[in-house]
């Protein structure tokens, strides 16, 4: 072994990467869960006072803040100036890690409404702000019941609330983009409004998944050209949908130290949700 072998090898199990997870086990979890228990009760509190969503939403920006910052993790924006943010867009991001959604509260200053899978909707508290602050919930594997949410949707859009959407369906493992499900993409079209794409960059790095260690490291949010719908039809959806997760992955892999397997993790997209 090399000497820049051992040294990563020192690195990456030796005194520093121990400490690094005793201070995320001892320390940054269990403040992130205070925050989210504290911020969340008064969250709901503000949900029986305040049928708009608004106050919740500023909390769920506080509590995206104070996470960030507990742990250092500081977040650019690039892009997003040339999105008009008075009209009501879809915008679709790649899931890398838990940290993601204080990522994006904390980027995105706007009230917008979360495309998020059902199952999300019954953990305590998060499941709880998600239903009383109006996030929409989709059934994956039930094509019925997730026209129906997607149609909750669309009207949201129609009623000047942006839609953010995971169309991956879930966190990816190994840092690459997954297969877009169409879903983001029929309510946009439905609504006859822009698609926005972005890409999250040092998430993964972050908190990857099935893991509790943190490891902080600056965070960036790019902002691609808005994707029209207008004049679309459901029959371009995968058209749609192609142009916005190439956009993503152009984004993604050229600021990436992860290797290009689009070949191999972008294949079709599904259909819905």
């Amino acid at each position: 072994m090399t000497q820049i072998g051992i040294e990563a090898r020192e690195r990456t199990h030796g005194f520093y990467f121990w400490l690094s997870r005793l201070r995320s086990y001892f320390f940054y979890d269990p403040l992130i869960w205070i925050y989210t228990i504290v911020l969340g009760s008064i969250s709901l509190l503000s949900s029986l006072f305040d049928r708009t969503g608004g106050i919740q939403h500023r909390l769920a920006r506080l509590w995206a803040r104070v996470i960030l910052g507990t742990i250092g993790v500081p977040v650019t924006v690039v892009g997003m100036e040339s999105v008009d943010t008075t009209r009501s867009h879809v915008y679709v991001v790649n899931h890398l890690s838990a940290i993601d959604v204080p990522v994006l509260y904390d980027s995105l200053r706007f009230q917008f409404r979360i495309l998020a899978k059902k199952e999300l909707f019954r953990y305590p508290f998060m499941g709880w702000h998600l239903k009383r602050s109006g996030q929409i919930p989709v059934v994956l594997d039930n094509p019925k019941a997730s026209i129906r949410s997607l149609n909750l949707a669309v009207g949201a859009i129609k009623n000047n609330m942006p839609l953010l959407v995971f169309p991956e369906g879930g966190r990816s493992e190994d840092g690459q983009l997954q297969k877009f499900m169409g879903g983001a993409f029929y309510a946009a079209i439905k609504a006859q409004t822009d698609v926005v794409p972005m890409a999250l960059l040092g998430t993964y790095e972050t908190l990857k998944m099935n893991t509790w260690h943190i490891k902080p490291r600056p965070v960036q949010l790019l902002v691609g050209r808005a994707i029209p719908t207008q004049g679309l039809t459901v029959r371009d959806l995968e058209r749609v949908s192609n142009e916005a997760r190439q956009a993503i992955a152009e984004m993604y892999y050229s600021h990436s130290s992860l290797p290009d397997l689009r070949a191999e993790s972008l294949d079709e997209s599904s259909p819905l949700p």
